[in-house]
């Protein structure tokens, strides 16, 4: 562990809270009551086999899937970003790659208004955080995986989120793509933003500052039993 969270988050009010939240898809609940705090300036590491609820956690967190029971409050005026896994990004999609990091910035444009230079400046800034730069011009669907990932991170990172939300970001990439999106999460975390990173990493767990492992469709704070990568 890189940090005390309950030392880092004294005096702080939590960015987002969940308490007693049940949610999940056509007749089933895949949460249970799932309740928890993130403060700012704090990395967790989430954990759990797959079909736990990881996912579905994650997606009620930012907001694109409504729970139907229990409370989510958020105290950050700033709609969270969710970063989801390469396979999620159709490759029929007819962006190229700068085109996807600067949908990131939506949000914070509003309707009507073009991007201006602080915008497309924050485009390039975090495709160079990713190395992602060079690809600009390429389309996603020419993209290798781990490129893709990366730049889908990019995306997150260019929406300047105050919880930043990450469905298993590293997964089968190589060693440097996952050490360059693990000194992006730590630079987020520095940056005061609030991070949630599902893994299935033991390496990525040990260096968050809290575990929160999925256990009956909660998260429970405890030590990870997790596997590293295979690549």
């Amino acid at each position: 562990m890189t940090a005390d969270p309950a030392r880092a988050a004294q005096g702080q009010a939590p960015v987002i809270e969940l308490a007693d939240v049940r949610a999940g898809y056509r007749d089933r609940d895949v949460l249970h009551g799932a309740a928890l705090a993130l403060h700012a300036g704090t990395v967790t590491a989430l954990v759990g086999a797959n079909g736990s609820g990881k996912s579905t956690l994650l997606a009620v967190m930012a907001g694109v899937l409504a729970p139907r029971s229990g409370t989510v409050t958020l105290g950050t005026p700033r709609r969270p970003a969710l970063v989801v896994q390469r396979s999620a990004a159709s490759d029929a999609l007819p962006l190229t790659a700068r085109e996807a990091v600067a949908m990131g910035r939506w949000g914070l444009l509003g309707p009507w208004r073009r991007p201006t230079r602080r915008d497309r400046a924050a485009v390039g800034e975090c495709m160079d955080r990713l190395g992602v730069a060079d690809l600009a011009r390429r389309r996603l669907g020419e993209l290798s995986g781990g490129q893709r990932q990366r730049v889908l991170l990019a995306q997150g990172l260019a929406q300047e989120a105050d919880l930043l939300l990450l469905d298993e970001p590293s997964t089968g990439l190589d060693a440097d793509s996952r050490e360059r999106i693990a000194a992006v999460l730590d630079q987020e975390r520095g940056r005061g933003a609030a991070v949630v990173h599902a893994t299935h990493s033991r390496g990525e767990a040990d260096r968050a500052d809290r575990v929160l492992v999925m256990e009956g469709g909660r998260p429970v704070a405890g030590e990870a039993p997790v596997k590293e990568p295979l690549s």
